[in-house]
């Protein structure tokens, strides 16, 4: 059958037979993996690197490179042993672009990728997933673009035309006589056609305008914007029903109107229900380090933009740009990998935490709210991928941290091999396989990262208070007598994740050199003379719980340059 071309030939009726999936585990629970489809893996039968050390991944052109959706499915042993959960895809419709952002078709696979039979295949595999011969059941989540269409139509005489003054400017013709696909996104009037945003960050050019080459919807809150964002609704509903996703990432949240975005999430998430779906899980890219717009478009916050007139259900999370990308000029905000490597000091960890105290009742429940993350696959806020700056041992502490702090924690592909690539988007999209005949393959499981990062999600997934647990940043001693949070960029970074009576202390040596430092503990959780702390990773054996002459009580640990470890 072929693929549908309209809003009005979708059936979006259960498929008969079929069972929906639906998850029990949380969203916070879960350990996403993050690919571009194009990169990882083509399918074919690539001998894999067989290596200890880290590797540089393979230099992939601004164009399709070769990757397939089933490349994903006869590999997700190597995602599972990693200690993930979910797999975050980039979008996988028909596109002008490898990348998949700039989207022409939206109720087909791009055949570049595959077929809609190769996602409902990698789906199934998914979701019936054994690990050690148990059941490890893998969440495939969709990168989903409703703020904007591909390059689909020019303005008049094929110009570039850029924002001014919220004026529309003229519609001229389709690149295509047949696309965009639904037919009902040939309407010009179901576009803003307000030209390119210039200014990023002032509004209503970044909600009105073009980002670079690609179309704006017209979502507001009026007729045609109602047509549009139900026609999109529909349009990922059916990929819902067709595959049995179990989620989506929405792409460039902030470029919508709050109500738009809460609609799409509100239906979505009632259409899931009504299929039996569970725990559809809902994140959005809102690629500005702001806490008061993550929070309009979280939860029911958006109903202050609708005049408190209606309460909508956002999306369930958001990318925590503010921890990853801090806020530029701010040292006492500054980007995550910074702290992380001892370039700056801790005070902008502490802010972060106090910055969300309002978004939830229970410090614990604070992590339903972020998917935390180091690096990704755009360049616009980053230098490069994490492991072109950090060594061995810095970047299994910094995807510790994530796996370990509040949040959902969120693993680009590659950066278990150390990939480094550094410069603009496509030098930091390298391919784990080779696609020359014969070529290698970069996914190795022999590699100390991979195999490091494997053992602290293992830790974490075994660990209650490190799912669910409220979280404080500890203080810290060198002369066991003086204690106080860290500061500047040479001492031991630690941290516990507290759930009813139980204690689980993390800690990193953010110094290239040793340090032995006393770290605070709680003295209701360890108030027998004989409490010690066992470690759970990065140690062997128990450490005893001691006490100052004024009550404190402390463990002392000595750590190598940038070790990280756990205890409870």
């Amino acid at each position: 059958m072929s693929d549908p071309t309209s809003i009005d030939e979708l059936d979006l009726s259960p498929r008969a037979g079929k069972r929906y999936v639906a998850f029990d585990r949380e969203f916070r629970e879960e350990f996403i993996y993050f690919l571009l489809l194009d990169r990882f893996h083509d399918g074919k039968n690539h001998p894999v690197v067989n290596a200890t050390s880290r590797s540089t991944g393979f230099p992939a052109p601004d164009g399709f490179y070769g990757g397939r959706i089933e490349g994903i499915t006869k590999n997700l042993d190597y995602i599972a042993d990693l200690g993930c959960t979910a797999v975050w895809l980039s979008p996988i419709f028909e596109s002008n672009a490898y990348h998949g952002y700039d989207i022409t078709n939206y109720l087909a696979i791009d055949p570049r990728f595959g077929s809609k039979q190769d996602l409902i295949d990698l789906v199934d595999a998914a979701h019936s997933f054994q690990k050690n011969g148990k059941p490890w059941p893998l969440r495939i989540i969709l990168d989903v673009v409703i703020n904007h269409s591909g390059d689909n139509w020019s303005y008049p005489a094929d110009q570039p035309y850029y924002y001014w003054n919220d004026q529309q400017f003229p519609f001229d013709a389709w690149r295509r006589p047949d696309r965009p696909v639904p037919i009902e996104f040939r309407d010009p009037n179901w576009y803003h056609r307000r030209g390119q945003i210039r200014n990023y960050d002032q509004y209503p050019e970044y909600q009105h305008g073009d980002i670079s080459g690609l179309k704006d919807f017209a979502h507001d809150d009026d007729p045609i914007g109602s047509r549009v964002i139900n026609a999109l609704i529909m349009a990922h509903c059916y990929w819902i029903r067709e595959a049995d996703v179990d989620g989506f990432r929405v792409d460039a949240v902030k470029h919508m109107s709050e109500v738009a975005c809460s609609r799409f999430c509100s239906n979505v998430r009632e259409y899931a229900y009504a299929l039996g779906k569970r725990g559809f899980f809902l994140f959005g890219e809102v690629a500005t380090p702001s806490d008061d717009l993550y929070n309009r478009y979280i939860g029911q916050n958006t109903s202050v933009s609708d005049d408190r007139k209606t309460v909508f259900f956002g999306l369930d999370s958001v990318l925590d740009f503010r921890l990853a990308e801090g806020v530029y000029g701010d040292a006492n905000n500054a980007p995550l990998r910074d702290v992380l490597l001892g370039n700056v000091g801790p005070q902008t960890l502490f802010n972060r935490i106090d910055a969300q105290r309002e978004r939830a009742l229970n410090r614990g429940e604070l992590g339903r709210y972020l998917v935390t993350f180091i690096d990704n696959h755009d360049s616009f806020w980053q230098s490069g991928r994490i492991g072109a700056l950090a060594n061995d041992d810095q970047l299994i502490g910094c995807v510790g941290f994530l796996l370990c702090a509040l949040g959902t924690p969120c693993l680009y592909y590659g950066t278990e091999q150390g990939l480094a690539g550094t410069g603009g988007d496509t030098q930091i999209r390298e391919a784990m396989f080779d696609a020359t005949p014969n070529g290698q393959s970069h996914l190795n499981k022999r590699c100390r990262l991979y195999q490091e990062i494997a053992k602290i999600a293992s830790v974490m997934r075994t660990s209650e208070p490190l799912r669910f647990g409220r979280m404080y940043y500890r203080q810290i001693s060198g002369d066991r007598i003086h204690f106080g949070l860290p500061y500047g960029t040479e001492y031991t970074l630690a941290f516990c994740r507290i759930l009813y009576k139980r204690d689980v202390l993390v800690a990193y040596n953010i110094s290239k050199h040793p340090r032995s430092d006393a770290i605070v503990v709680d003295a209701t959780l360890h108030s027998a003379a004989t409490a010690s702390m066992t470690f759970l990773y990065g140690g062997n054996g128990s450490i005893p719980v001691q006490q100052t002459p004024n009550g404190t009580r402390y463990v002392a640990l000595d750590l190598s340059p940038n070790a990280f470890v756990i205890l409870e």
